[in-house]
């Protein structure tokens, strides 16, 4: 008979985050649906490592959550005087001087930001409230399949804040400048249907075929050479910025570098 596979476990499995590699593919996991997955700087400083840990055979990195709500956004704790522990308040930030303040969220982004690395494809698997925090770390992945229940909303700026959690720039890119202005200001809930129609998801789904819909959504992706994929998330990544004559000279690089790889000749 044969053996079963071995099974090594998380590489990561702390402050509400794990993280499991099968092979190509990478799942990282919320874990704190007691609390809808709220969020903390601990929690963030685990998505950083988790995007850390990543062995290279990872092609596809999908992220999830335990529970009926994908991320109800920031741990309210984090706006008392005492904040979480072991950890300055925020109010103790805002305290601070500018350049420990920028300091520090700069290292918040960073759980956000890795998730778009051009050798990787990030697909987010959102069920439920897609809060603030939750609805930017949902836009820091290339693509989002929702459930039919999904509720996103940009809740900073109705408490005195902004979104500096790395989504204003998808978020516009997505929707364009009025739509996002007036999701932010209002901080209303997007649901499935808008969500697809204005392209923040790819595809909803009932909620008991979300990871039935990722699974077959990366396996697809995965179908494909990694460097054509690598290749042209790079193209299109960079096509935001370029414009129509310089895409045309990186379109033609970009097809060089395919060819004489294909015919063997590459470096």
């Amino acid at each position: 008979m044969a053996s079963p596979a071995h099974d090594p476990g998380p590489a990561l499995d702390q402050d509400g985050v794990r993280l499991t590699v099968d092979d190509a593919i990478a799942t990282v996991t919320l874990t704190n649906p007691a609390k809808r997955n709220a969020q903390s700087p601990a929690l963030w400083r685990a998505l950083t490592e988790a995007g850390r840990l990543l062995p290279g055979s990872v092609r596809a990195v999908v992220l999830r959550a335990e529970g009926k709500s994908f991320s109800a956004g920031l741990d309210r704790q984090a706006f008392t005087p005492e904040g979480f522990d072991g950890e300055p308040s925020f109010i103790d930030l805002a305290r601070g001087g500018d350049a420990e303040l920028d300091a520090t969220i700069a290292e918040y982004q960073e759980a956000f930001t890795w998730w778009r690395r051009s050798d990787l494809v990030s697909v987010a698997a959102v069920q439920g409230h897609a809060i603030g925090a939750g609805f930017q770390l949902a836009l820091a992945c290339d693509l989002r399949v929702v459930a039919d229940d999904v509720q996103f909303a940009m809740r900073e700026t109705s408490l005195g804040l902004v979104p500096d959690l790395t989504g204003t720039h998808p978020l516009v890119s997505l929707v364009g400048y009025a739509r996002a202005l007036e999701i932010c200001a209002t901080g209303r809930f997007v649901a499935a249907e808008e969500a697809v129609s204005t392209g923040l998801a790819n595809l909803a789904v009932p909620a008991d075929q979300l990871d039935p819909a990722v699974h077959d959504l990366v396996a697809a992706i995965l179908a494909a050479p990694r460097d054509a994929v690598v290749e042209t998330k790079a193209l299109l990544q960079g096509a935001r910025t370029r414009d129509y004559e310089a895409q045309r000279t990186a379109e033609r690089a970009a097809q060089g570098r395919r060819l004489r790889d294909l015919a063997g000749l590459g470096e």
